[in-house]
């Protein structure tokens, strides 16, 4: 198989093709870590897995799960938000796929705790432990769901796909943190760090995927004020050298946050630190009608690759059958693609999803009048059907 890159067909995102040039050959087997997590996070990987298990039968691939206790769930049964053991059991995967973790923070036993031990402390550990420094989320609106999209039509007419590329293992989440008191006051400190490393090792991976996009890098950071950032600005010069085909451009995240709204078409490729980029991220999510529909891929330097939708838990509607599925469904999409080099079978399963948006049908998130609407189950029975 030719890991070349292949342009995208008419009417796909564009980062079908980056995720074509991630093919490594195709895997007739393959273990598949299974992370349900907390809140809705079974509900939506149970469904994620029926559409595997359907492409496995449909394409004749064997894939064996294995399941990963992480999140609350592990606070449970461990005391922690993620052992040693489990933190193994996904190295020996060729992928993980992940539901969600936390979330219910009435809940003492998970949230009345050392912060180090707290559910998403594992999801931190996790990605230090199987080094996933790259987070990919594509923010992609579907022409079925423009209406969904909150901003005005002018500001969309001409759609808009855009990839954010966040540095995901360091940053303010990975610094030394301490709470104190002085004076009968109490003080909290948090620290920023990054080396040049990890900012090249990141950049290059965005200036790779703007090639074989737009070919446009927008490099998002706080330079005004933060020295991290002036260093992140500076390193990431230094890679565009490599890249003289990609027109590079610096914005403060202040104004990115604004420019997302004003004119999302603006952007290809963001390039961001691990704090900005989880606010960007979550606040692009929102122009494609809903953060369910938002899918993410973490990579390190080798094909493995661990995927979840990009919203939370959800412990408010957790149970009651209403999760939107489609971000964790995408995701289990981008493994097959980036970790198992399944391009066709990736193929399968967005035009599945598109289709089914095309009809007309719709989750609670995504529905206009919020009372015509098909349940978690429902809206994968119809993916599944579309699968052939």
């Amino acid at each position: 198989m030719s890991n070349a890159a292949v342009p995208p067909s008419a009417g796909q995102p564009l980062y079908y093709s980056y995720l074509s040039s991630f093919n490594k050959g195709v895997f007739m087997k393959a273990r598949l870590g299974i992370i349900e997590g907390d809140g809705i996070g079974p509900e939506i990987v149970t469904q994620a897995k029926r559409v595997l298990e359907k492409i496995a039968s449909v394409y004749g691939h064997t894939f064996e799960y294995i399941d990963i206790d992480m999140g609350g769930c592990s606070i449970d049964k461990y005391g922690t938000s993620l052992t040693d053991d489990n933190l193994a059991l996904a190295k020996a995967c060729d992928a993980v796929l992940l539901g969600a973790v936390g979330g219910d923070t009435s809940n003492k036993a998970w949230y009345g705790i050392d912060v180090d031990k707290r559910p998403e402390a594992g999801l931190l550990k996790l990605r230090k432990g199987l080094n996933l420094f790259a987070n990919l989320r594509p923010v992609y609106l579907y022409k079925s769901l423009a209406k969904a999209c909150p901003l005005k039509e002018e500001a969309v007419k001409d759609g808009f796909d855009i990839m954010i590329v966040r540095e995901l293992t360091g940053g303010l989440y990975f610094g030394e943190r301490s709470t104190r008191v002085e004076n009968s006051k109490r003080i909290a400190t948090d620290t920023l760090n990054y080396s040049e490393d990890e900012i090249r090792r990141v950049a290059i991976k965005a200036f790779e995927l703007a090639t074989k996009r737009k070919g446009k890098l927008t490099s998002v950071d706080k330079a005004n004020v933060l020295d991290s950032s002036r260093l992140w600005r500076s390193v990431v010069e230094e890679v565009a050298r490599d890249y003289s085909e990609v027109k590079l451009s610096h914005m403060l995240v202040d104004n990115c946050a604004m420019q997302l709204i004003v004119n999302p078409s603006e952007f290809d490729v963001i390039l961001t630190e691990n704090m900005f980029g989880d606010i960007l991220s979550d606040e692009a999510s929102v122009l494609t009608g809903s953060i369910g529909m938002l899918s993410s891929a973490s990579l390190n330097d080798t094909s493995f690759g661990l995927y979840e939708p990009s919203h939370g838990s959800a412990p408010d509607i957790k149970g009651k059958g209403i999760a939107n599925p489609i971000a964790t469904i995408i995701s289990a999409a981008m493994l097959l693609g980036i970790s198992l080099g399944l391009d066709k079978e990736r193929r399968a399963v967005e035009a599945a999803v598109e289709a089914v948006l095309e009809s007309g049908a719709r989750t609670i998130d995504i529905s206009e009048d919020k009372k015509d609407y098909l349940g978690t189950k429902e809206i994968t029975d119809l993916i599944l059907a579309n699968i052939n």
